[in-house]
């Protein structure tokens, strides 16, 4: 779209060629300036604008232009991904940020982020609670085209009392067209292209949760009592590490009638990564498992990372036993487990965590409002866990904090949905710099944070919630009226793979087949 010339002149030091709306609103950012209410940043631009750093630009998420624009992409990844996976609890890499790892962090959002975006929402769909798009076209149909990776499964779940809204009531769930009364798509396992591997410096096996599709009102059932996970199939042999109770049911539950979700999303993910991991490294590769997801897919991210580690999924017999390290990227994730759990986690497991989050966000503030690491230091909370006092919670690994506030872009708002916001968090991301330094907005386009929310200021021209099917699925047929299109969807297409039993048997999960043998 061409910019009149009468507002080209308008707008302050803005360079000959370069007047692409990303570009005008970070150098207005920069300066302090709010940008000119005839500037939004809903317009899509090809490339980054101009005046950007040099290996601090990420993609936007609808256009897919992650490939050979971010950080990630500069050859540092080769020899530095360990030391970005991790291995030295991320020291010095935060505060200033390194910008190689920023387009990581960014890179694994987006993925939790593309769980929600090709979740079906439509409660009258009748795929309601599955994946709109097929496995084969998933990134290029979520506008991550060109981030090199290929999805290799998708996890379902079953909805579980303790979360209502983990889900969404299905219209008349008797309806035999249903693809399923029960399951429902939470995630997705994935794992990098052989170009992609060699850019990053090993195979990289990408797991991402999605959190609750509705807004808070799941912080409400966060009151649950903490329970072993060995008493939930994980072979912990400390029977003191506990989660809390709804988190690891919901991993752990299925349904034995649903042919989608006749294994819990707990053995889907094992036999995944135990597959992928073995083919891989039986090979002679380098192998990592990155998992990442957003509110309570966060601490799912968790608990199946534990899961991961402790079952041995991440080690490759073939290998000689060798282990791909397992890493969580977390966003605005709550408290998952005790003192114990904590200590097992990221001592003897030595799974790596590094937990992004909004400063006002409540979500991570949850569960655990008595007992827990803010208020008590570590050796009252280790006390209290070993006089069984209930409820006591302690968030684990590494914390990088971001404040909404010092965002230009961002309007003052009451709306705590909006604090928790996933491509609210990417946004912050991308302009992070370091603590007590000024917003400097990266390549991400700013709308992206209106696509589910009413967060940015109104001179930025972007309506809240843009993100919909065209008159939400409605079409006119041939007699004038109008109904919702139902399209054919293959879901068929996602079959429960032949070899899951063997890679569980291999990993010594034992699992109930329908007639309880």
């Amino acid at each position: 779209m061409a910019m009149p010339s009468n507002l080209a002149q308008s707008l302050p030091d803005s360079p000959a060629g370069d007047l692409r709306p990303a570009a005008l609103l970070s150098k207005m950012a920069s300066r302090g300036r709010r940008p000119s209410p005839l500037v939004t940043s809903a317009v899509p631009t090809d490339e980054a604008p101009a005046n950007m750093t040099p290996g601090s630009v990420v993609g936007d998420m609808e256009r897919g232009t992650l490939a050979e624009k971010t950080g990630r992409s500069d050859g540092q990844l080769t020899s530095r991904w360990r030391e970005l996976h991790g291995s030295n609890d991320w020291q010095g890499l935060l505060d200033p940020i390194d910008t190689v790892l920023r387009g990581e962090l960014i890179r694994y959002g987006e993925f939790a982020q593309a769980c929600y975006d090709s979740f079906d929402y439509d409660r009258f769909s009748r795929y309601s609670g599955s994946c709109k798009y097929p496995t084969r076209t998933f990134f290029e149909d979520v506008g991550l085209a060109g981030v090199g990776y290929e999805v290799t499964r998708y996890l379902y779940a079953t909805s579980h009392p303790s979360y209502p809204n983990f889900s969404i009531w299905k219209h008349n769930p008797g309806d035999d067209k249903l693809w399923s009364e029960s399951a429902t798509f939470i995630g997705f396992v994935a794992v990098s292209t052989d170009e992609e591997t060699a850019r990053i410096g090993r195979r990289d096996i990408a797991v991402a949760w999605r959190g609750t599709v509705t807004r808070l009102e799941w912080v409400a059932d966060l009151t649950a009592m903490l329970k072993p996970l060995s008493a939930c199939g994980v072979p912990c042999p400390d029977p003191s590490v506990k989660v809390e109770t709804g988190f690891v049911d919901l991993y752990v539950g299925k349904d034995s009638a649903c042919r989608f979700s006749s294994y819990s999303a707990r053995e889907q993910v094992l036999a995944e990564v135990r597959k992928l991991v073995e083919r891989y490294a039986g090979r002679g590769e380098e192998v990592s498992v990155t998992v990442t997801g957003h509110s309570l897919g966060s601490a799912l991210a968790m608990i199946s990372a534990f899961d991961i580690a402790e079952s041995g999924a991440n080690v490759s017999p073939s290998a000689g036993g060798k282990k791909a390290p397992v890493c969580v990227f977390s966003f605005a994730g709550p408290r998952v487990g005790n003192t114990r759990f904590k200590k097992r986690f990221e001592g003897e497991l030595g799974v790596k965590t590094l937990r992004i989050r909004n400063v006002h966000d409540m979500v991570p503030k949850v569960p655990g409002f008595l007992f827990n690491e803010a208020i008590f230091p570590a050796v009252l909370l280790r006390v209290a866990d070993m006089l069984r006092v209930p409820s006591v919670y302690t968030h684990v690994g590494v914390e990088l904090t971001l404040d909404h506030i010092v965002s230009p872009f961002l309007k003052p708002t009451g709306d705590l949905a909006s604090y928790h916001n996933l491509e609210a968090h990417l946004h912050l991301l991308d302009g992070y710099r370091a603590h007590g330094q000024p917003f400097e907005l990266g390549g991400r386009d700013p709308a992206l944070v209106n696509k589910a929310t009413d967060f940015l200021r109104d001179e930025h021209m972007v309506p809240p919630g843009w993100r919909q099917e065209e008159n939400k699925g409605m079409v006119r047929t041939e007699d004038g009226r109008w109904a919702l299109l139902q399209l054919p969807r293959d879901v068929e297409a996602h079959p429960v793979p032949d070899d899951i039993d063997d890679h569980l048997a291999a990993l010594g999960v034992l699992v109930l087949k329908k007639d309880g043998a």
